[in-house]
């Protein structure tokens, strides 16, 4: 009993570093990923992820408890990853060291009974032993060969062991060995990566972004090893934002010119920075970090008129909700002028507030025409439609609170009020009933940037591409075996040549290759053996000796 829980472990490590156990592991790990690309996760959008749990009630909550919204952070698919890890290297080791061995010997022996293997060809040549020795030599140039001499062979003959196909072995290997640098790369880099997002709104004062802290995100996510002080120090104006449409409404270009600066050049004027234009798909690299143009929206632009005479100009970005014709939403604060009331709680409950819809190309349905929907992606005919409120917003409480929208808290507890509900196009504008005047603008494109870091990406390119070419040398390449046995014909000076064949693996062409090589082996090359087919004069009988019926031919 005792021996027999022993010797567990040294079972379980033997299962483990089967190349079977790698394969079920390597499955295991696509399987375990595919809820990480189908449902939402916490890791990039945790809002998205409440959402869900929200719509979809205890089928929700089974998966976030065991762990689908958080796939590639949850020890399950981490235990997944290091089992498949510890397995390819337990597989690779061992394989490596026997092909090293293998490379250093030559091949085996011929077997003592030649004809007995799946290919097999039998001739004499009118020809010396040296003779076909040399030919054979001058063949196989190149192979890994061995030569043996009578008394060293099994029948006592010399002989000679040919093998060439190394490299498949050697291909497969590094496949191996990429795929285990790859899963490295991509574990170090998670490591020590970091991803920011930020929205920029393009033409105005909040058109700059500079990479300088992890406050300036307006999300933002990191690896255990990133302190948050290891941030690459630059900046990017960005000057516009370009979105071209089809009359339906689909996208098909969308493009920012922006400027950036590193280093000194952070100080010179934005006029003097370098220039260039980003483009989906196509960032920009700086210091190793990577700007990318991943989306884009609108910013409304709204002034507030206080009863003083005191006016504020706030352009807020709205959140896409729709994302055909990008029909927005959003919440704009304001903060009553200093002075303007006598105390600061006061001041706090006269705090304006507004959210609602924002619509690019405005189209009224409904009662009264109320309803405010986007027909077109663009900016044609920008309207809003908006609730307006007076009271206490909650930015003092030191709740965090969505930027997209009113603290719900506050809504329900009556500190806010609502005053009114209107539609407004640009340019026009309502007056509340203390002299407050609320207008509405227009609208800016904002573009969201995302700026990545992760120092293992060249690392993960180089082993993808070693993989590359592992898998198509494992696959093209042929290992393939010749044993040739010479046997010396009486006093007349010819020699009987025995050629057998063996492909280590599974080859189309085997049999035509072998057929070639025992044809110039045996000295009969393809010129001669087609005039003499057409001439009628081939007799492999009174050529090569009787019962050579076989000759050149390959058993199945």
């Amino acid at each position: 009993m005792l021996e027999t829980v022993a010797s567990l472990p040294r079972k379980g490590w033997q299962w483990l570093t089967r190349m079977k156990t790698a394969l079920v592991l390597l499955f295991l790990l696509s399987i375990a990923a595919i809820p990480g690309a189908l449902l939402p996760q916490r890791s990039l959008n945790e809002s998205k992820v409440l959402d869900y749990i929200k719509a979809n009630g205890k089928t929700a909550e089974i998966f976030d408890r065991i762990g689908l919204f958080d796939v590639f952070s949850s020890p399950w698919f981490a235990a997944i990853y290091i089992l498949l890890f510890v397995s390819l290297v337990g597989c690779i080791l061992p394989r490596s060291w026997d092909h090293y061995k293998a490379l250093r010997s030559t091949p085996p022996r011929a077997p003592k009974v030649l004809s007995r293997m799946p290919s097999y060809a039998v001739g004499d040549v009118e020809a010396s032993p040296e003779v076909v020795k040399e030919r054979l030599r001058k063949e196989f140039k190149g192979w890994q060969k061995g030569e043996y001499e009578p008394a060293e062979d099994r029948a006592n003959q010399w002989s000679m062991s040919a093998e060439k196909g190394y490299l498949r072995e050697f291909a497969n290997l590094i496949f191996h060995l990429a795929l285990v640098g790859l899963m490295i790369a991509v574990a170090a880099g998670r490591m020590v990566y970091y991803e920011g997002q930020v929205i920029v709104v393009a033409g105005t004062q909040q058109s700059q972004f500079c990479n300088s802290a992890v406050s300036n995100f307006d999300s933002f996510r990191n690896g255990p090893l990133f302190d948050g002080t290891g941030l690459n120090p630059y900046c990017v104006n960005v000057k516009d934002f370009t979105a071209d449409y089809l009359p339906n409404g689909q996208a098909t270009k969308f493009s920012s010119n922006i400027d950036y600066a590193t280093g000194d050049t952070v100080y010179q004027d934005t006029r003097d920075w370098p220039k260039t234009q980003l483009r989906v798909n196509h960032p920009l690299r700086l210091n190793g970090d990577r700007v990318y143009l991943q989306g884009h929206g609108y910013a409304p632009t709204f002034t507030i008129t206080w009863p003083n005479g005191e006016k504020r100009t706030e352009t807020i970005q709205f959140r896409p909700d729709d994302p055909v014709n990008f029909l927005s939403s959003g919440a704009v604060r304001w903060d009553p002028p200093a002075g303007l009331y006598k105390d600061l709680l006061d001041r706090r409950q006269h705090q304006i507030s507004l959210q609602g819809l924002f619509a690019p190309s405005a189209e009224f349905s409904g009662k009264n025409n109320a309803l405010l929907m986007s027909n077109y992606p663009a900016l044609r005919d920008p309207a809003v439609a908006i609730d307006i409120y007076r009271g206490d917003t909650g930015l003092d409480a030191g709740r965090s609170q969505n930027i997209f929208s009113l603290d719900p808290q506050q809504l329900h507890s009556g500190a806010m009020q609502k005053l009114d509900r209107v539609n407004l196009r640009q340019g026009q504008s309502v007056r509340l009933d203390d002299g407050t005047q609320i207008s509405f603008d227009g609208a800016k494109e904002f573009a969201n940037l995302q700026i990545s870091h992760d120092p293992s990406v060249r690392w993960v390119l180089a082993s993808a591409l070693l993989m590359l070419v592992g898998l198509v040398g494992s696959l093209r390449i042929k290992r393939r075996r010749f044993w040739v046995r010479l046997i010396p014909i009486g006093d007349s000076g010819g020699t009987r040549v025995e050629i057998a064949g063996l492909s280590r693996t599974d080859s189309a062409g085997w049999g035509a290759e072998f057929n070639r090589r025992a044809e110039r082996i045996l000295g009969l090359g393809e010129e001669d053996l087609d005039e003499d087919l057409d001439s009628g004069n081939m007799d492999w009988n009174e050529k090569f000796g009787d019962g050579l019926d076989e000759a050149l031919g390959e058993r199945d």
